[in-house]
């Protein structure tokens, strides 16, 4: 994946031809780069299981392989020039997308199986287990929310359009976007939720690993049980805004403009972080002992 992302970037300088509003190149570059944090996170995740090893590195591998496949088709339709997603102009086309529907049904199935290995297994250092689990858990909810995009939008009819499925809402793809991300500015992009839902995989470990390195000068996040209720409270927040983003797209709304009852939504969870936090660090911790995470054990270390 790291070399394919090496390839996009040639391809974005090369070639200047565009698809759908976005330089043809920009999908297998954004791909590549999410696979990479996604298998090094969840081969990084795989060294946790103290149960089902074997079945966790089965299910690492069928990982791998089905984002192999998925990369290979996307690619492919790059270099012909066509789309890789929700494409039914010829048989060939709706062929590969259906093969990428498996693909993706069975990475998501495999990525439960470890999910389900990691809440078997023993984690001594609560913060670390809870982290690992909630970002796992909003990783397949996130991943979950990309089903959303397949189905027809208005006037597309399963079986006989030629495009069914979208990831805007209330406009065409294609249209004006955001830099980088192409996420549209006109009309609600279910790829927010999928993009953010996804990557708790990473992100939720990484605020972890944040508290762990602010414990040097903060001594009450040098204690276990007040990290663990801190993960809990960033896992709550971070369902509440994934729930929000869906919620904003689904309604056509951009990310950019969010109307009165999204930013109410916003200071909602927002004053919720702040109260969470709050009580996570007042509330007593017992002996008030201090534990650290154990090198061979824990994420953080």
């Amino acid at each position: 994946m790291a070399v394919l992302a090496v390839m996009s970037v040639v391809g974005l300088i090369a070639d200047d031809r565009v698809l759908v509003g976005a330089p043809i190149w920009a999908k297998p570059l954004k791909f590549s780069v999410s696979f990479v944090a996604y298998c090094l996170t969840l081969a990084w995740m795989l060294q946790f299981l103290t149960r089902g090893r074997k079945l966790g590195r089965w299910a690492g591998t069928v990982v791998a392989a089905t984002g192999v496949i998925e990369m290979v088709i996307i690619t492919g339709q790059v270099i012909r020039g066509r789309r890789s997603h929700f494409n039914h102009q010829t048989p060939f086309d709706a062929a590969l997308y259906n093969v990428m529907a498996v693909t993706v049904a069975v990475l998501w199935f495999a990525t439960l199986v470890v999910a389900v290995l990691l809440f078997r297994s023993t984690i001594t250092d609560r913060a670390s287990a809870r982290a690992i689990r909630i970002g796992a858990v909003l990783g397949l909810v996130g991943a979950g929310l990309g089903s959303l995009m397949t189905q027809p939008t208005p006037g597309q009819v399963r079986g006989s359009s030629n495009i069914v499925g979208a990831h805007s809402v209330g406009v065409p793809d294609g249209g004006p976007s955001m830099p980088l991300t192409g996420w549209s500015t006109t009309g609600g992009d279910l790829r927010i939720p999928h993009f953010v839902g996804m990557h708790a995989l990473q992100l939720i470990p990484l605020a972890l690993m944040g508290l762990v390195a602010l414990g040097a000068r903060v001594p009450r996040l040098r204690d276990e049980r007040v990290r663990a209720r801190l993960v809990a409270v960033a896992g709550a927040v971070y369902a509440a805004v994934l729930a929000l983003l869906t919620w904003q797209a689904l309604r056509g709304q951009p990310l950019i403009h969010p109307d009165a009852a999204t930013l109410s939504a916003v200071g909602l969870i927002a004053a919720a972080a702040a109260l969470g936090t709050i009580a996570a660090l007042r509330m007593p911790v017992g002996d008030g002992r201090t534990r650290t995470p154990e090198r061979a054990k824990q994420p953080v270390a």
